[in-house]
């Protein structure tokens, strides 16, 4: 088997000459590509599915928990849906080429800041293989060359889809090898695919804690980080009690397994006694597991269901699962502090009447996305009308948030002259 290092320098030099075909080829060769990518997906479906079938057999196996299981699934409306994804990345206005900004120098000398492909970018991935089809959809709209390194649970999946975008891309003339994904999975392979300065322009790393870390240790080229999703809702003293409960349940339980999945939820110490009982028990009801303080217990008790007692821990915990910690607090200054402390900078909401409260919380939470009587759950690129998401960026330069096209471009200075020089 040939060594990792000689197979990323080999992936490393082929996906750099692809950069060049795309970051050229016009906006109708690229839609006319990823139409055709879409195609293939469609056209593979049963090979995609046993694919996962193989996957899901061995997570299973490997005592997976449900919500990972969940996102690593693939069935036939998710392989509908992906095929569509591609379609509706191809709908979307091209991002290179756009001119930012314009202007004239005394001399006449023309000047142009205009919109153009980063050029090769490496994406490394856990669990979720719609991922594989998203980044190299968006990668391929936005003009750039892409190398994918998905988990080891959804391997078998990863490269069936890859395999079919690679095959419907060279079926319409520009390189296959501008989408390429790892077809190993050792860990050696993360830190050497961070270090490749001479062959990647930017690694976007996706998944947990130790895998962030193990990117940005080793990265030698920039690096836009998709970091944990401790998600905090507070429902404030003037809510709408039907509203806040409606929003809690649905940040917690529609997809607990997400990134924009509420874990903590702050409750003001004047309602907590009604809205708890009342939320609380539908929450329970559901399946959640509730972690709380002593005030929040109290308010529930009677109510059946799995109610424990929170450790500090607790809400510092991307759960990603029907679990979510509980507390009541004082108000908005103790709501603030609480999510500047412990949150992860991905996406809080606050649940009230009040305008000036809210627009304080929307003005001092320092996250990529705040959200006023509304649920977390909407941080995703397809509700943010991107098409698609490479990631939730939760750095604060270059991009942040849902990365869609206009995040997988950068600029250069175009300048225009009939003769000029400098004096």
């Amino acid at each position: 088997m040939e060594a990792p290092a000689s197979l990323l320098a080999r992936m490393g030099k082929r996906a750099r000459a692809a950069a060049r075909v795309v970051a050229r080829a016009s906006t109708d060769q690229r839609n006319a590509a990823l139409r055709a990518m879409a195609e293939a997906l469609d056209r593979s479906r049963d090979h995609l599915l046993a694919a996962n079938a193989k996957d899901l057999a061995a997570a299973q196996a490997a005592g997976l928990a449900p919500a990972m299981l969940d996102r690593l699934r693939l069935d036939a409306p998710r392989l509908a849906a992906l095929a569509a994804g591609v379609r509706a990345v191809a709908e979307l206005p091209d991002p290179v080429g756009r001119v930012l900004r314009d202007w004239t120098h005394a001399n006449g000398l023309r000047f142009a800041k205009v919109s153009v492909p980063i050029g090769v970018i490496g994406i490394v991935y856990e669990s979720r293989p719609n991922v594989t089809s998203d980044a190299a959809a968006l990668c391929l709209k936005s003009g750039n060359a892409v190398i994918l390194r998905g988990g080891s649970e959804s391997l078998h999946s990863n490269l069936a889809i890859a395999t079919a975008l690679s095959r419907g891309l060279g079926s319409c003339g520009l390189p296959g090898d501008a989408v390429q994904l790892v077809p190993i999975v050792d860990r050696e392979v993360v830190g050497l695919l961070s270090a490749m300065d001479d062959c990647l322009d930017l690694i976007i790393p996706r998944g947990g804690r130790g895998l962030i870390e193990t990117v940005t240790r080793h990265a030698r080229v920039p690096v836009i980080k998709h970091f944990d999703g401790l998600c905090i809702l507070y429902v404030d003293r003037e809510a709408d009690l039907a509203m806040a409960e409606a929003i809690a349940l649905n940040a917690k339980c529609q997809r607990p397994g997400v990134c924009n999945a509420v874990e903590t939820l702050l409750v003001h110490r004047d309602l907590a006694p009604e809205f708890l009982r009342r939320a609380g028990a539908a929450l329970l009801a559901r399946g959640v597991e509730l972690r709380v303080d002593e005030e929040a217990r109290n308010a529930l008790a009677g109510v059946a269901g799995r109610v424990v007692a929170a450790q500090p821990a607790d809400y510092r915990t991307e759960f990603l699962d029907l679990i979510l910690a509980v507390k009541v607090v004082g108000g908005l200054d103790e709501a603030l502090d609480h999510i500047a402390a412990n949150g992860s900078h991905h996406s809080d909401a606050i649940v009230t009447a009040n305008a000036a409260t809210a627009e304080r919380f929307l003005a001092e939470v320092d996250s990529a996305t705040v959200y006023w009587n509304a649920s977390t759950r909407f941080t995703d690129g397809g509700e943010f009308g991107f098409g698609a998401e490479i990631g939730i960026s939760t750095d604060r330069l270059h991009a942040r948030g849902p990365m869609g096209l206009e995040e997988l471009t950068t600029y250069k200075y175009v300048m225009r002259g009939t003769g000029q020089v400098r004096s």
